[in-house]
């Protein structure tokens, strides 16, 4: 047994828990390849640091690359420093639901690494019910790693800056490791945490309005499965936040403009409604201009919470946010901590299964803004595969609430650049390489260049207006050209009602595979 810090000491409060204190090397012989592992974490906060990065010294020291790989699950992303490095050494074998990281990408997209990604919501649900460990003879996961910033009398544990996933892995899990991180405070009381069930037994989660709680402040664990407790000195790795630029600026006030004419015709109340917002730069413009607008007592329902929403709490504009995951830079961190006080009762954080529910964003009436890798001129959006096969990191929570809420956003600039061309590839296609939300569930298009509003607009009206808004002007006559060709072929065929040319209707994403841009000579 290692020995037991005092600062160990005053964050565990079941003492019997301190006899199974142990260094992160003392678990090793506990991990074997092939098992199936779960991780506490959200977005690459909350997750475990120490055992995944002594693992990952041990395969590295014995040269066992390939030969010790485990099946990963985790709510969301993790640390770089764990699961990047575990991907790098061929550690992983399968891993769900969504991913960040240049090696673990290149890993799934070489087909060393078996990905799918679930909508976030769905893969608690999903992981409760057996799916993911239906092949197993006891249909549970080998360990779980948690971390925790206390736990309590009860033995129950005390998340960090994330709660995600960790409710349903604890309880599919047939042993426990906790990682108790005494490098930052203690976060008891921000959470609301809530336990699955399923059908048929499962009940309405009573969440009204967006403060409401209606779970306990520490997940319930059975204490017997704990194996290991292992105390932790590291801070999230998070890295800088990311900044708004001029394209990001341009769409934020598009957007705002868009939200306050709303407000003017009655179908959005003062304060507008829960908002939902992504994570990068264009959401960080987003909620920095409402920081700075004219909107009060604005709510948010969201999955994470970024360095701008503490601007946004700092203007007092923003009343309280709900959300499963706070990723804040490291000096956000720091700014968070130091005025805790002031932050701690207008915020708390859920389980991804209640702060993604598409049931409460139905009934809150959220409004969700999320960025895609690309739409096309109908209204079908792809957010996860480039030109149609190269995964970047999943599907995340976007469709849980872009399906559900009141209005559905999509915001992204006009073009990103390719190798040889600064406007290379195009945002706004004939056809998206693939859908993740459909035209059905999406009702706003932003770019720099403008806003298309869908809402009860037949396809080719919606196609006019997404060409006419939001293409950049390099690629509109190019759209308009293919626009009008088709509607001209398939309405005299008499197969107008969304016209696309087969032959013709990826040709902007092979033009970009063989010669490095989307602009054609001709089509």
């Amino acid at each position: 047994m290692a020995s037991v810090s005092a600062a160990l000491k005053s964050r565990v409060r079941r003492p019997q828990l301190l006899k199974k204190v142990m260094t992160p090397e003392d678990t090793l012989s506990f991990f074997k390849n092939g098992q199936y592992l779960g991780w506490s974490g959200f977005t690459g906060v909350g997750y475990p640091k120490m055992i995944p990065v002594a693992l990952a010294e041990h395969v590295e020291k014995n040269n066992l690359q390939g030969q010790m790989k485990f099946n990963l699950f985790v709510g969301a992303s993790s640390g770089a420093e764990c699961e990047d490095r575990w991907a790098q050494l061929d550690m992983i074998d399968r891993r769900y639901p969504h991913q960040v990281g240049k090696n673990i990408k290149k890993g799934i997209n070489e087909g060393r690494i078996r990905f799918a990604d679930k909508h976030l919501s769905m893969f608690p649900q999903d992981l409760l019910y057996g799916f993911y460990t239906k092949d197993k003879p006891n249909n549970k996961l080998d360990i779980v790693i948690v971390e925790a910033t206390a736990i309590t009398e009860d033995g129950w544990i005390v998340p960090g800056a994330s709660v995600g996933a960790t409710p349903e892995l604890i309880q599919m899990a047939d042993k426990i490791i906790i990682e108790v991180n005494t490098r930052i405070p203690s976060f008891e009381g921000l959470h609301d945490v809530n336990l699955s069930t399923v059908p048929p037994n499962r009940k309405p989660y009573l969440i009204m309005n967006v403060e409401d709680r209606i779970g306990s402040t520490a997940i319930p664990i059975d204490t017997d499965k704990v194996i290991a407790v292992v105390e932790s000195n590291r801070p999230d790795k998070t890295g800088p936040n990311t900044p708004a630029d001029h394209k990001s600026e341009a769409i934020a006030n598009h957007l705002i403009e868009f939200l306050e004419y709303e407000v003017k015709k009655g179908r959005l109340p003062e304060n507008l409604l829960p908002l939902q917002s992504g994570i990068g730069n264009i959401a960080n413009a987003v909620i920095g201009g409402l920081a700075k607008s004219k909107f009060n007592n604005v709510t948010v329902y969201t999955e994470v919470l970024q360095d701008t929403f503490l601007e946004f709490f700092d203007s007092d504009k923003l009343k309280f946010a709900s959300a499963t995951s706070i990723r804040f830079s490291p000096e956000g961190f720091d700014r968070f901590y130091d005025n805790w006080a002031k932050y701690k009762d207008r915020l708390l954080l859920r389980s991804q299964q209640v702060s993604n529910h598409p049931e409460i964003i139905r009934r809150l009436g959220c409004i969700a803004m999320n960025t895609p890798v690309e739409f096309d001129m109908y209204g079908h959006a792809n957010s996860t595969l480039v030109c149609g096969s190269g995964m970047l990191n999943g599907l995340g929570g976007s469709g849980d609430f872009l399906r559900n809420a009141k209005l559905s956003i999509m915001h992204t600039p006009s073009t990103r650049p390719s190798k040889i061309d600064p406007n290379g590839v195009s945002c706004v296609v004939p056809m998206v390489s693939h859908v993740d939300q459909t035209e059905h569930d999406l009702d706003v298009f932003v770019t720099e260049h403008g806003l298309a509003d869908l809402r009860g607009l037949c396809p080719r009206e919606r196609a006019q207006l997404i060409i006419d808004k939001c293409a950049h002007p390099e690629y509109k006559p190019q759209l308009q050209d293919y626009f009008d060709m088709a509607t001209k072929k398939c309405l005299a065929a008499g197969r107008g009602h969304e016209p696309q040319m087969l032959d013709k209707v990826f040709k902007m994403h092979t033009n970009l595979l063989e010669n490095g841009t989307m602009k054609l000579d001709s089509w």
